[in-house]
Order: C-alpha cells, then sequence, then structure tokens
C-alpha cells in the first residue's frame, strides 16, 4: 500500500473526493444535518443523501443554493478548486487547551473508579454489620 501525504489542496481534490464527499463535508462544517439542508433547498432528505452518496446530482438552480447555504463555490463543490473547506486537521494534533482537558478527564475517571470502589466495599460492611 503506498503512503501518500496529502496538503490542504489534494483534500478535496477531484482525483481524491468526489462531489458528494464535498458536499457532505460542507454541510457538516456549515452545522447542518441533512435533513435541515434538504429542508433549505426545498428539497426531500433522500434527494440530498443520494447527492451525498453520489447516486445523483442536483440541477443547477440547486447546485447555486448550495455553494451559498454552505459557503462554498460552486467550481469547489463541483471539482475541489476555488473557495471551499481547509483540509481537517489530522487525528491527533488536538489543540493544547483539548490535551489538557483529556488528561484532567482521566485524572476524574479514575477517582471516580476509586471511589465506587470504596463505596462497595461501605456497603458490603454495612451489609455485614445488619445480619
Amino acid at each position: 500500500m503506498m503512503d501518500k501525504t496529502f496538503d490542504d489542496a489534494d483534500w478535496f481534490s477531484e482525483d481524491t473526493a468526489t462531489f458528494g464527499d464535498r458536499l457532505a463535508a460542507a454541510r457538516s462544517a456549515a452545522g447542518l444535518s441533512q435533513k435541515a439542508l434538504a429542508q433549505r433547498l426545498g428539497v426531500k432528505a433522500g434527494t440530498l443523501r443520494n447527492w451525498e452518496d453520489d447516486l445523483s446530482e442536483p440541477r443547477a438552480n440547486r447546485l447555486s443554493m448550495l455553494g451559498g447555504i454552505l459557503g462554498v463555490s460552486l467550481g469547489w463543490l463541483l471539482s475541489g478548486e476555488g473557495e471551499g473547506l481547509e483540509a481537517p486537521e489530522e487525528a491527533g494534533q488536538e489543540a493544547p487547551d483539548v490535551t489538557a482537558v483529556l488528561s484532567d478527564l482521566r485524572v476524574v475517571r479514575a477517582q471516580i473508579g476509586q471511589a465506587n470502589e470504596r463505596l462497595a466495599l461501605l456497603e458490603k460492611r454495612l451489609k455485614a454489620l445488619g445480619k
């Protein structure tokens, strides 16, 4: 298997992604569900799903509306060229503040586990005293 690195321009290029891939990514980046975007476009959710799955393509008027709603150019939607989305950040490259929060979360989970063990022991002792 070939190991290929992508820069921002390659991520959504015509060779790498389909129209449906770019549409789904732009919709997600805009914070819209398939249903919400379909309603704004005046189409059925199934129609939008078919576009994202590359089973069909929108007409020119809907394509123009998509670009406007999602804040990307028509060229980017069709071919990955022009104003569009940046490539997603690599997994594992969280911002430092995210790393700190994750670390704190792990500590709290460990403390909760220890507290649960202690609680179980205390409940066991209480049952033994009640007999």
